[in-house]
């Protein structure tokens, strides 16, 4: 009996078949076997390395972040919220006549003085109110821009907001609704561009004026309605944005925010309905003069 025949076995071997492997690198190598493993790895696309990133100062390094940036633009919001608590604070001089706005007009002007030359620490003030606003609206561009980036396909369905009110969904629209009026408002009653009857140092006046004119007003009170929306849902977050997780501060929050928006949305809208019911009427009145004033209370 024959013994069976086995390909490599030294038994009865015939012709061998070469293997597929034997066969693939010898058609690779041109007749010369190589090691495919060899080969797969040389033949494989070559990986860009990305560059280390570079290191910015720690501000500016905790920025680059999605984080930094909630953070940055949080701080900046509540530089800009103490800023129009305190300026219409100051506006209610309005109702105490002529003399008092205009005073407290003069005084921002003074402020420091003589430890600083005149206007110096108002425009100190200024600068760091402009820093603010670069920093909010920059980081509020970013952040849209990386949301849109993280999901750049709308949503099949219509989405049905949970967590979000009406006033997160605007904040971007009243937001540019914000600038625009900034820009106006300086026109209006800090540049005199807008007010034809502007007269510098005479506070009073230049808001009365101002605020007489029908379409004016009506600016005012749209620009305002849309500031406390934005300042609602700003104040409301920004807890969230600084890392504030105690339950009480939590629940505090939403009050905080009605109470905030309401009050800065009642009293910078008192001003231009109070002129137009005639409440607040301007008579001639003069920029404030503080020599003028003394010399009046000498000679009584």
């Amino acid at each position: 009996m024959a013994a069976t025949e086995f390909p490599g076995s030294g038994v009865g071997e015939g012709p061998q078949v070469p293997s597929v492997q034997a066969g693939t690198a010898e058609m690779l190598s041109g007749g010369h076997p190589v090691d495919l493993m060899q080969q797969d790895q040389s033949s494989a696309p070559l990986r860009r390395v990305q560059p280390a990133r570079r290191k910015w100062p720690w501000p500016l390094d905790l920025y680059q972040s999605a984080v930094g940036k909630k953070w940055a633009m949080a701080w900046s919001g509540v530089i800009l919220l103490l800023f129009v608590l305190f300026h219409m604070i100051g506006n209610l001089k309005a109702y105490l006549g002529p003399e008092q706005i205009n005073h407290y007009g003069e005084w921002l002007r003074d402020m420091a003085v003589p430890a600083l030359p005149r206007t110096v620490l108002l425009w100190i003030i200024r600068s760091v109110l402009i820093a603010a606003f670069v920093v909010h609206m920059h980081a509020a561009y970013v952040l849209t821009r990386m949301n849109h980036r993280a999901r750049p396909a709308r949503y099949a369905t219509e989405r049905d907001y949970i967590a979000a009110n009406w006033a997160s969904r605007t904040m971007r629209w009243t937001g540019v609704i914000v600038i625009l009026f900034v820009f106006f408002h300086l026109a209006d009653l800090t540049w005199g561009a807008a007010n034809p009857e502007f007269v510098r140092g005479s506070v009073y006046h230049n808001m009365a004026y101002s605020f007489s004119r029908v379409w004016v007003a009506v600016i005012y009170v749209v620009a305002n309605l849309a500031l406390a929306v934005h300042i609602f849902h700003g104040a409301w977050s920004l807890f969230a944005s600084l890392g504030v997780s105690n339950p009480r501060v939590v629940r505090f929050r939403r009050s905080f925010a009605t109470a905030f928006a309401a009050v800065i949305l009642i009293g910078n809208v008192s001003f231009p309905i109070m002129v137009q019911a005639h409440v607040i009427e301007d008579h001639g009145s003069q920029p404030y003069h503080a020599a003028a004033v003394t010399t009046q209370g000498q000679s009584r």
